[in-house]
């Protein structure tokens, strides 16, 4: 890793080859530059694409698009409600809609006449769409826009259903990539000018993020069209505020070094290159660590978190290419005068050694273990409340806002049977159409309805009316039911699929990845710190609180959202999801304290060593942490409940990591433990000599044995 890390410093900070790294850069982004953009044309927004690899309402899913009958097109469902009783005119409004809606019916399909409720308030409308999201989304908006048209006084109509659900959600991201980089990036420069306190020093790291995001766009359609990489709304999404948080920690971290060996060389290119050298090594094991964690979410089921992890590895990795070759690049090329009005210059007096975080290190070395025992009170404090998370959304809770979707099933729960309007879908064998239709009949709280063949006369499509809320535990219970009796009909390769089918699945699925994936993170994350500290106890230590973290993040944010944001329920994919990336991005800051830590052990003790570690590194790892929540935090600005939560939890997890976990907790925990923390490694038994030579040549204070 350093011959590499040496090679790389060489470039960005030579005489000429800097030249060579901007010319590099530039023409890639004219070359990659026209892609920008485009990954979008490979989102996936179809149904499957959300629902969990290999699961029966999947292959359900997937069967039916090769079909093109209305039996399995995407309902949209009006429902038109009077409180006082339905009339005549709501009657006469409902048949003049129902004509004018068949010329949106899938094939040319027949709209059923309306259904009327039982209490006399209400009649429901079902009108089949084609599955093309595109023709969905205008669909969805000429229905709407046709059944306000005309409504009677005190009429309501809403237009719901499974159609009115995707065009609402589809509708929540258009245009929000572009808003989302607005307003990421005003968050950053702010934050930079603030850090910097400098006019000039913010635009370097914006430049270099400019560079990184045509490398990540180019790089990611390219994957996207020929590699098969899974693309979503989200993930497209994540992208770029993963691009401005990572980044600009990479690059905080490196102009922090920078700035240091600047004050101890009058040769801006010599300084550059001391300090790639020195910070190098703890930024790419931080970006291997992220990029290889982030990847194995590969390993799981459900599509959208493999997405929002491969994407995110994608952009992690052409992140740090730009911070480690183009930003210190242009850094040399500008020179000393960036950091105007607070320029270092040679010779100039460090403050290693004192200042806040100084005092804050000595502090803590005085009462280690008051201070870690009173960290651990507060994050099982906070992780306490996580105990009381209810998991899952129902539809109703999917967005921030209530869309007329939302609106329309709650209407259509209170005035019907709770799955008329989104029946189960049963698929099987046309011979064996008899017995399964039987079978689910058989099957307490299950009516058979409407049946059809598929175009081939192979297959029969039969749905099976709920008689729960299809969102409920009820009428999963009642799918796991109806799966039993069909897989028990010999020779009727049926399954069982639909909206209620869907959610078990997906229930199921991210219970099981988190399983599979948790496990191979945390020895992702603990070999890496194995091999960057060569040791074994301080590595175990900082696994340990980095799942102690996530604990108390997850539970903090729970209260948010209870209390904050009005949230019943909690995503089942946000636990697996945010343990990942906020294991991968907090151990950013282990390595970011513990390799300085390790550094600074070598030439002055182990505990001088702590102290000059949280002096040097706890500015930038606060500020680091403060631009990565801030940019993770704009997710809460989304008008869907998952991402909302997702981004709240990273956030909150990387504050907490900064300002409690790498600048309290650890410190605290390295002191007390003594310099067993660096067993079995060779520092570990430097240490424990009476006095060595210095480490490193030239630098003075020689090795201390201490506890």
């Amino acid at each position: 890793m350093s011959d590499s890390v040496g090679l790389l410093a060489k470039l960005p900070s030579g005489r000429r080859s800097k030249w060579a790294i901007l010319a590099l850069w530039i023409v890639l982004a004219v070359v990659l530059g026209p892609l920008f953009g485009k990954i979008e044309d490979y989102e996936d927004r179809t149904p499957s694409g959300s629902l969990p690899r290999g699961a029966e309402s999947t292959a359900v899913m997937e069967e039916l698009d090769k079909y093109r009958s209305a039996s399995e097109a995407v309902p949209v469902v009006a429902v038109y409600t009077r409180e006082a009783g339905i009339q005549d005119a709501d009657r006469s409004k409902v048949e003049a809609d129902r004509a004018a809606f068949a010329r949106f019916a899938d094939g040319g399909a027949a709209i059923e006449p309306a259904i009327p409720s039982q209490d006399g308030k209400a009649l429901m409308l079902v009108v089949p769409l084609t599955r093309d999201d595109v023709e969905i989304d205008f669909a969805v908006k000429d229905l709407r826009a046709a059944a306000q048209a005309g409504a009677p006084a005190g009429l309501d109509v809403d237009l719901g259903g499974p159609g009115g659900l995707l065009n609402d959600y589809t509708q929540a991201f258009e245009n929000l990539d572009v808003n989302l980089m607005i307003a990421t990036s005003s968050i950053v420069v702010v934050l930079l000018l603030l850090i910097y306190r400098s006019p000039f020093l913010w635009i370097f790291p914006l430049l270099a993020v400019g560079f990184a995001s045509a490398l990540t766009q180019g790089v990611a359609y390219l994957l996207a069209k020929h590699a098969g990489l899974p693309v979503n709304p989200a993930s497209s999404s994540l992208l770029m505020i993963l691009l401005f948080g990572v980044g600009t920690d990479y690059a905080l971290l490196l102009i922090a070094r920078y700035r240091e060996e600047l004050r101890r060389h009058a040769d801006k290119h010599l300084a550059m290159g001391i300090a790639l050298r020195r910070s190098g090594p703890a930024i790419l094991a931080s970006a291997a660590t992220v990029v290889v964690g982030l990847a194995c979410l590969a390993l799981a089921d459900m599509q959208s978190a493999r997405s929002l992890g491969l994407v995110g590895a994608t952009g992690v990795l052409c992140a740090y290419l730009a911070m480690v070759t183009i930003l210190p690049a242009l850094l040399v090329i500008a020179g000393r005068w960036v950091f105007w009005p607070f320029v270092p210059k040679f010779g100039q007096e460090a403050r290693e050694g004192r200042g806040f975080w100084s005092r804050i290190g000595t502090a803590v070395g005085r009462h280690p273990r008051v201070v870690w025992l009173g960290c651990l009170i507060v994050i099982g404090g906070l992780a306490v409340s996580a105990l009381d998370i209810k998991m899952g959304l129902a539809q109703t809770e999917v967005f921030q806002t209530k869309p007329q979707s939302v609106t329309a099933q709650e209407k259509l729960a209170r005035h019907f049977p709770s799955g008329a309007s989104d029946p189960a879908i049963l698929v099987a064998d046309a011979a064996a159409a008899g017995p399964v239709k039987a079978a689910a009949a058989g099957v307490d709280g299950a009516t058979v309805g409407q049946e059809s063949p598929s175009p081939d006369g192979r297959r029969v499509i039969i749905d099976v009316v709920l008689r729960d809320a299809p969102d409920s535990a009820a009428a999963k219970e009642t799918i796991d039911d109806i799966r039993d009796a069909v897989h028990a009909v010999p020779g009727a390769n049926a399954k069982v699929g639909g909206t209620t089918a869907e959610t078990l699945d997906i229930d199921r699925a991210s219970s099981r990845d988190a399983k599979v994936v948790i496990p191979v993170v945390l020895a992702v994350i603990l070999l890496f710190l194995i091999i960057l500290l060569r040791a074994l106890v301080a590595p175990l230590v900082l696994l340990g609180t980095v799942v102690a973290s996530y604990f108390a993040a997850l539970g903090a944010s729970h209260l948010l959202f209870k209390h904050v944001f009005g949230h019943e329920g909690t995503a089942w994919q946000l636990p697996l999801v945010s343990f990942v990336f906020l294991a991968a991005l907090g151990v950013d800051y282990n390595i970011f304290l513990m390799t300085r830590v390790h550094e600074e052990a070598a030439r002055h003790g182990h505990a001088e060593g702590v102290r000059r570690g949280l002096s040097t590194t706890g500015s930038v790892i606060t500020s680091a942490g403060i631009v990565l929540a801030a940019t993770f935090a704009v997710f809460a600005s989304m008008p869907v409940v998952d991402m909302i939560q997702f981004g709240v939890v990273v956030a909150v997890g990387v504050l907490l990591d900064a300002f409690l976990v790498r600048t309290l907790l650890v410190p605290a925990l390295s002191f007390d433990i003594g310099r067993a923390s660096w067993w079995p490694g060779r520092l570990y038994r430097d240490l424990g000599k009476p006095a060595t030579a210095p480490v490193s040549p030239g630098v003075p204070g020689p090795v201390r044995a201490t506890k």
